[in-house]
Formats: structure tokens, C-alpha cells, sequence
């Protein structure tokens, strides 16, 4: 009896168990559902802070991209009107036939430079310099002094007679002066008025004068009538420079020296081979970058170029055969048709400058010039 009373007083026990789990069940839910409106309040809250903010961001950005394009299309319409303002400036860069393995570094006007272009180095500034001279060696394979000469007295004043004109002024004068007074002791002794008359057509005939009986006097006087075959002492005779005594000493006595004339000084530096301006100094800079034998051809081919292609103020750019080594390619004419007709001497078809060439020139196809008076 007291097993089945106890039985029966656990039984509710048992019982208010599962009411209580049921309870807890219910409880459950109930915090869960409560979790869940705060997750969805929170939840609520960061979507209305992500569509604030992302409507502030969407508007920054709205705005942001309104003031970029406003201040692209200021910036277009600003670079337009600078386009528009520099258009006429604008020129085309003319570029080289292709020839030569050298780089060009675009155009550039011939003016006094210090530094080869780009960044050359000097041992490219030396291969680059021999190759112009080969390609113009090439070019020019009869070139020569220009002055008709038949001995070093001969030479020595027509180079004299030479400064401030043209060769073949020279050498339609000197036939009549040299027919007259064949030596040194002839012109020496002669009437400085009838010299004079004789080299009127040459320019500065008065000054001319001087100078060419004064060199005529020395070599009587300090040389014995002959004219001397070294630098020191030809420097010392009336109206010779150091120009005059390398053409005398190169082409007479066959020993090598650089002739710096206008041609020659405008070629090298248009070329930037130096950017000095003395003739010293060009000669010094120049002569670095050749071997001495080379010295006196050297002079020839460069003179000659500068002669008849490359020309002072219209250079025949589009006929020139070293263009790709230029590096002032362009400065003139580079139309082919229209450079053509740039071309002087026997490269234009006319007479060269000497009335008694040497027979190689004239075999290259070269014609005497007249003498004077003939037209």
C-alpha cells in the first residue's frame, strides 16, 4: 500500500515535467522570436543606413562625376582652343630616306652645339663622322682643290686672292696676272696700279694686291723665291692664314691638312661633329676624329658637298646622299623633284668652277668653266 501511494504521489511529478518542457518549448520560441525582431530591427536599420548612405554615396558620386565631366569638357574644350591656338605652329617632322644605319634624332636647325645628338657617344661621333666621309668620298671620288694652279707660287696666291669670292672668279683673273708675272721676283717687282687693275674683278683688288706682292717680296727676301713647304713659315708670309697654308701644304707638297672655310665650318657643325666656332678649334676638333692621311681628301669632300648640295641657306636636303646621317635633315628642300634643282656645278649640270681641271673630273662627267668674258 505505501509502494502504490508513493507510485501514485511521483506520478504528477512525472507529469509536471513535460508541462514545464512544454512551457520551456513555448518559452523558446518566444526569445527566439523576440531575437529574431531585434535581428530584424537591426537588420531594418542597416538596409535604411546602406540606402542612406548609398544614396549619399550614389549623390557624391552623381555629383562627383558631374564636376569631373564638367571639368573634362572645360578641359576638352580648353585643350581645343589650345589646339586650335598652336595648330598653325605646328610643323612636320621630316624624316631621312633610308640609307644609312645612323639614327636620327628628328630635325634640328644648324646652330652651335656642344653635345653630339641624342645621347652619341663619342666613339659612335667618330664612326658616324667616317662614314659621311666615306659616303661623299663615294660621291665625289674626283674631287680637288678648285683653283687652277700649276706650282706652289701659283696656289699659294690664288688662295690668297680666293677670300670674300668664289674659285671661279679666281681662276678666270689669275691667267692674266700669272702671264704677266710668271714668279715671285716678277710680282714682287711689280707696279702696284697695274696689279691692281688686273684683280679688280676678284674684290678688295686693292688689299689683294698688297698682300700678293708683299708674299711675293718675303719669298724672295727670306725663302730664296721659293715657297716654303712647312706650317711655321707660311703663316709668317703677308695674307696667309692657316686656311691658306693646309690648301698649299696639302695640295702642293702633298702633306696632310684640314682646310677650315666657310663650307667646311657650317658642314661640320650643321653635322655636330663640334659645336665650336674658331676656326682653330674646329680644326683641332675635326682632325680628332680622322686619321691624319685622311686630313686633306677630308677637306676636298666636305667643301665640295658643301659647294654644291649642301648649300647655306636652301640646302637639296631630298637629294642629298648622307641624309640619314644628318642630323639637320630637313633644315631644307627634302621634295626630291624640287631639291634637284638646288643642285649646283656638275651636279646641276653646269661647269665647275676651274678653266683647266684635272682629266679625272672631267672623265666624271665634269665641264670646264669659261673664262672670263665668255659669257
Amino acid at each position: 500500500m505505501k509502494k502504490a501511494a508513493s507510485a501514485k504521489k511521483a506520478e504528477p511529478v512525472k507529469k509536471a515535467a513535460p508541462k514545464k518542457a512544454a512551457a520551456a518549448k513555448k518559452a523558446a520560441p518566444a526569445k527566439k522570436t523576440a531575437a529574431q525582431k531585434a535581428a530584424s530591427e537591426a537588420g531594418a536599420s542597416k538596409a535604411t543606413a546602406s540606402k542612406v548612405s548609398g544614396s549619399k554615396t550614389s549623390a557624391s558620386k552623381t555629383s562627383a562625376s558631374k564636376a569631373s565631366g564638367s571639368k573634362t569638357s572645360a578641359a576638352k574644350k580648353a585643350s581645343k582652343g589650345a589646339a586650335v591656338k598652336k595648330a598653325p605652329a605646328a610643323k612636320k617632322v621630316a624624316v631621312a630616306p633610308k640609307k644609312a644605319t645612323a639614327r636620327l634624332k628628328g630635325t634640328a636647325p644648324a646652330k652651335a652645339v656642344v653635345h653630339p645628338p641624342g645621347d652619341e657617344s663619342p666613339t659612335a661621333l667618330v664612326r658616324r663622322a667616317r662614314r659621311i666621309n666615306r659616303e661623299l668620298a663615294e660621291v665625289f671620288p674626283y674631287a680637288h682643290p678648285e683653283l687652277d694652279f700649276e706650282n706652289p707660287f701659283q696656289l699659294v696666291v690664288a688662295t690668297v686672292l680666293s677670300a670674300q669670292t668664289t674659285d671661279l672668279r679666281v681662276n678666270q683673273t689669275t691667267p692674266s696676272l700669272f702671264a704677266k708675272y710668271p714668279t715671285p721676283e716678277d710680282l714682287a717687282a711689280a707696279n702696284p696700279e697695274e696689279v691692281e687693275e688686273i684683280l679688280r674683278p676678284c674684290g678688295f683688288f686693292r688689299a689683294k694686291t698688297k698682300s700678293v706682292i708683299g708674299l711675293s717680296k718675303a719669298l724672295v727676301e727670306d725663302f730664296g723665291g721659293e715657297v716654303p713647304g712647312r706650317l711655321e713659315d707660311l703663316v709668317k708670309l703677308p695674307g696667309v692664314g692657316r686656311k691658306t697654308a693646309f690648301v698649299v701644304l696639302g695640295n702642293a707638297f702633298g702633306r696632310p691638312g684640314i682646310t677650315v672655310d666657310t663650307h667646311f665650318q657650317r658642314l661640320v657643325r650643321r653635322w655636330r661633329w663640334t659645336g665650336e666656332s674658331d676656326p682653330d678649334k674646329i680644326e683641332a676638333a675635326v682632325g680628332a676624329l680622322f686619321p691624319k692621311s685622311d686630313w686633306t681628301d677630308l677637306s676636298h669632300h666636305v667643301i665640295w658637298h658643301g659647294r654644291r648640295i649642301c648649300h647655306a641657306r636652301k640646302p637639296a636636303c631630298g637629294a642629298c646622299p648622307i641624309a640619314p646621317l644628318c642630323p639637320a635633315y630637313g633644315e631644307g628642300e627634302t621634295d626630291p623633284e624640287k631639291a634637284k634643282k638646288l643642285l649646283k656645278y656638275e651636279k646641276g649640270g653646269f661647269p665647275g668652277q676651274r678653266l683647266k681641271p684635272p682629266q679625272a673630273y672631267l672623265d666624271a662627267g665634269g665641264t670646264p668653266a669659261p673664262p672670263l668674258g665668255a659669257g
